[in-house]
Formats: C-alpha cells, structure tokens, sequence
C-alpha cells in the first residue's frame, strides 16, 4: 500500500490529520490517520505558542539556518506551507509525503528520507523563526520588522563568523532521539530545495537548561548545573511579563511569538580543566557539587547578589542587576571533534527566547562580557536573532499572522 507511515510500521498509528487549510493548498501531503494514539509522548504542534519553547526540554538538538532564495514572496508563502504539513506529520510520529519512505514509485526518489522508520515521535518539536535579513526587502516585509528585531550589538571579545552567524530562517528541531531531529531537519532542508538553502546548523547534546520544575537541572561541560533560576513553563505570570511577545509591543503578528537569540559559545577546556576546584567555584559563583551560591548549602537557597564575588558570573547575570530582566534559556552542549590542534572543540549552544532582547539579553550580555571572569574560559564565534511567530491554529500555516 502506498499509505504507509512510520508508525504503522511499528504496528501503531499516530492520531489527527493535518488541517483541510493546509492540506488543500496542494503541497507536501499529510496522510489522515484512524489508529489509536501513539504509546510514546507526543507534543502538539498546534497551539497559541510555537511547541519547543516551554516544552519541557528533550535530550537532543538539531538547529538550522536558512538563506531564502525564493525568488519572490509567493515562493516563501509556498516554502513556509510545505514546512508546515511537513512538521504536522513529523510530531505526530509519521512520514512526510503520502507515500512516505518506501511507499511510492519504484522509480522515484522516496517523498521521505526513511533514517526515522521504526522510531516514534520522541516527543519532536518544529520551531521555526524570521530573521532580521529576511524583512530586507526582497519579500515585500521592510515595514513589518519588529523593533525588538533589531541587530544584535557586537559585544567585547566577540570573535564571530559570519558563516555562524545570522539567516533569514531558523528551524529548531528538538527530540528525545538524536536520529529524529535530524530526519526532521533532513526533510525540512528537502522541502526548501529551490526556495531555501542551509546556511550553517548545530548539533546539541545533554540539555543545558530545564523549563519544567519536574526536570533536574542538568550540567554544562565546566561541570556546573545550569539554569537553575530559569523560567519555567507553568509560570504563566513570568512568561507574560518576560517572554511572549504581546500586540501592544508594537507588531502584532507576533503576539504570542517571542524572541530568540542563538549564541555558539565554545568553551576553552582545557584551561578550564587544570584550574582548581575553589576558584572555579569563585567564577561561577555556585558550588560546582550542589549548584548551591557560594556560602549556602542548597541549589535553591535565596541568591543574595551582593553576597557573591564581585565578578563572578551567576552575579552579574542575576535580573537584580538589569532590571528584573529574564529569559528562558533551552541551550544544548556540543561536541564537535578537535579543533586540528588536539584540543576539544566543545561547548554551549546558547538558546534563549525573550519578550525584547533590547531589554533582556543585551543588556544581560554586555555586562558578562565586560566583567565576567567565567569569559576567560568561553569564546563567542556565532551569534543570531531570530523572530519567532506565534503557534499554528489547525487550518493554518507557519507565519500566516506576518505573509497571510
């Protein structure tokens, strides 16, 4: 039969189909799906948010830009609704295509790249977002650019590169199994043949954050917990105040979205590792062994600013000192081989979404980079804001509420 999925080859089937509005359009078919609901977690697609921001944070990351190169707008409308059957059927668990991987045409490349076959949803989220080079002029979007889109400032000792930095998409893939984010950005990337082409991506590993209390907080490669203070998912009171974009900011198609700043931070092991135990904990300004600050014996002891060394980092981080300013941090570690010289090519995959990063992460950033002592041992070679709308409604396509 050519309507075969994933997970009909596992003997389960994933319920819903895709909207009639996205499906009439005549792009990249979702099959419908009769079967029970799957055993393994899956996480909605559809919604007032984009999934993969205060979902709970899964094991595995695979992120990438995108160069538009549609030649007009009706191409990027086109792009953005075949990337939005596609995501519908890879969170629910299934194939993208009606055929899927191995059910079409003998003679015809499969509609799906099949490295998922035999997986199920691993709880896979799609987040897509715009750039600030996408609203240049080129689709008629010059005069819809958020103010809170505004470039990125160079912050002291940046040592950025352009081939990892910027681009006028970004697609987010995160799961439980590494093989299917990156089947999803795989198939993503196959969909944007002639309308979009990858710019640079990122592989993350071990998350670096927790957006669920229900989560422990996990650890970085220096060894410490990360994300302790973060905002959490059922904190609908912070996320209001510090994270989703609101109409009255000044761009109503993104209420509901948010901000996201990338930062590929690589970390200077080596150095790091023959450093002594007390005085990393003295530039970090936490117990490398219970997260606690420095003087307390819990991770979620009070943290008191001033009682903590002048420039250590979890200080001048702390929203005492910028406002009341927070973030919802999701970043990943990274390995990526050597750097050709012996030393490991390690580190942080810095994502964090915000209500204005003119408000939160600037201001936060410009302050590590001048004093931090932890920036010693951290080297910042990628650096990118992205403008991630609100969620789909079922009907609808990605970013309806900016090209619609």
């Amino acid at each position: 039969m050519a309507d075969v999925s994933r997970r009909r080859a596992l003997g389960l089937l994933g319920a819903g189909a895709v909207g009639a509005g996205v499906a009439g359009l005549g792009v990249t078919g979702v099959r419908a799906a009769t079967d029970p609901a799957p055993s393994a977690p899956v996480v909605p697609f559809h919604g007032a948010h984009q999934a993969g921001i205060t979902t709970p944070v899964q094991g595995h990351l695979h992120f990438a830009s995108y160069d538009v190169t549609a030649r007009d707008r009706a191409g990027l409308v086109a792009l953005l609704q075949r990337w939005t059957a596609a995501a519908e059927a890879l969170t629910a668990g299934r194939e993208v295509g009606r055929d899927g991987a191995v059910g079409g045409p003998a003679l015809a490349p499969p509609e799906d790249t099949g490295e998922a076959l035999g997986h199920d949803a691993s709880r896979l989220t799609i987040t897509v977002g715009f750039g600030p080079s996408l609203f240049d002029g080129r689709y008629g979007l010059a005069d819809r650019r958020p103010a809170a889109l505004a470039d990125l400032p160079r912050f002291a000792g940046d040592a950025l590169r352009p081939e990892r930095s910027g681009g006028d998409l970004c697609v987010q893939a995160c799961a439980d199994d590494p093989q299917v984010a990156v089947h999803a950005v795989r198939n993503l990337t196959r969909l944007a043949a002639g309308a979009a082409a990858v710019r640079w991506a990122q592989l993350g590993f071990g998350r670096a954050a927790s957006t669920s209390a229900a989560e422990e907080t996990p650890r970085n490669l220096f060894g410490f917990k990360d994300g302790t203070a973060n905002v959490l998912a059922d904190d609908d009171a912070a996320l209001d105040e510090h994270v989703w974009a609101a109409a009255g900011d000044g761009a109503d198609w993104m209420a509901g979205g948010s901000y996201l700043v990338a930062r590929d931070v690589r970390m200077v092991i080596e150095t790091w590792d023959r450093t002594s135990l007390q005085e990393q904990e003295l530039v970090v300004g936490r117990t490398k062994g219970e997260g606690a600050p420095l003087g307390r014996t819990s991770e979620r002891d009070p943290l008191v600013p001033s009682e903590l060394p002048l420039r250590s980092h979890v200080r001048l981080a702390h929203p005492d000192n910028h406002g009341g300013a927070r973030m919802l941090r999701r970043g990943y570690n990274t390995v990526d081989g050597t750097d050709g010289v012996g030393h490991l090519d390690a580190g942080l995959f810095f994502l964090a979404y915000q209500r204005d990063p003119r408000r939160a992460f600037v201001p936060v950033q410009r302050a590590l980079a001048r004093d931090d002592l932890l920036g010693e041992y951290l080297r910042h070679v990628g650096s990118s804001l992205w403008a991630v709308p609100p969620g789909v409604r079922p009907g609808q396509w990605l970013g309806q509420s900016l090209l619609g």
